[in-house]
C-alpha cells in the first residue's frame, strides 16, 4: 500500500507592520529526507537558506500563496493567513490528499486537513514549509528595503521594532504597510 500524499502548511509574516504574508505548502518525498528540518525561526539565516535550497529540489512539491497588504487590511491578518494558505495549497503541482497546518486554525481546502499547535517543530513537512514562506518572506523583504529605503526593512523584515517604529515616525507611512495594525494606525491618527 501506497504512502498518502501530505503536504505541511505553515505562513510568514503575521506579526509584521509591512509587506504580504506569505504561505507555502510543501510535499515531502518520502524516498529523499531532508535532515536539520526544523521550525524555519529556531534556524540561523545560513541554514534555512541551504535547507530551503535542498526543501525546493527534493520536494515531491511545493507551492507558495501569499495574501498582500490590501487584503490583510481589508480582511483582518488572519483571514489573510489562512487565505495565503489556501492559494498555496491550490497551486500544488502534485494534490495532497491531507494537510498538516501549523496552528490552531485551518484554512479552507479540498483535502482533509489537521491544525497542530507547534506543528513546524514537531512535523518534517510543516518545518519544510515554514522554511521556504520565511525565505521567501525575508527575501522579499530585502527587495522592498531597497525600494522603501529608510525603514529597515532587510534588517527587521516589518517587524515592528524600535528602529522600525522610529523611521515610520520620521518618514511616514509607506503603501507596503498595514494599516489595520494598531502602531501605523495611531501614526495615521496623528
Amino acid at each position: 500500500m501506497s504512502e498518502i500524499l501530505i503536504c505541511g502548511v505553515d505562513e510568514a509574516g503575521r506579526g509584521p507592520l509591512a509587506g504580504p504574508v506569505v504561505a507555502a505548502a510543501v510535499i515531502l518525498d518520502p524516498a529523499r529526507p531532508i535532515d536539520g528540518l526544523a521550525d524555519s525561526k529556531k534556524l540561523s539565516e545560513k541554514r534555512r537558506e541551504a535547507l530551503n535550497e535542498q526543501i525546493c529540489r527534493h520536494a515531491l512539491a511545493w507551492s507558495l500563496g501569499r495574501a498582500e497588504v490590501a487584503e490583510i487590511d481589508a480582511i483582518n491578518i488572519l483571514q489573510a493567513s489562512l487565505l495565503a494558505m489556501q492559494r498555496a495549497v491550490a497551486g500544488l503541482t502534485v494534490v495532497p490528499e491531507h494537510a498538516l497546518v501549523d496552528g490552531n486554525r485551518l484554512p479552507r481546502l479540498l483535502c482533509s486537513a489537521r491544525a497542530i499547535v507547534g506543528g513546524d517543530a514537531c512535523e518534517p513537512c510543516i518545518s519544510a514549509a515554514s522554511i521556504i514562506a520565511k525565505v521567501a518572506r525575508d527575501r522579499e523583504m530585502v527587495a522592498l528595503d531597497a525600494e522603501f529605503p529608510g525603514y529597515g526593512l532587510a534588517r527587521h523584515k516589518g517587524y515592528p521594532t524600535k528602529g522600525h517604529l522610529a523611521a515610520l515616525r520620521a518618514l511616514g507611512i509607506s503603501g507596503i504597510h498595514r494599516r489595520s495594525f494598531a502602531p501605523v494606525r495611531r501614526l495615521m491618527a496623528h
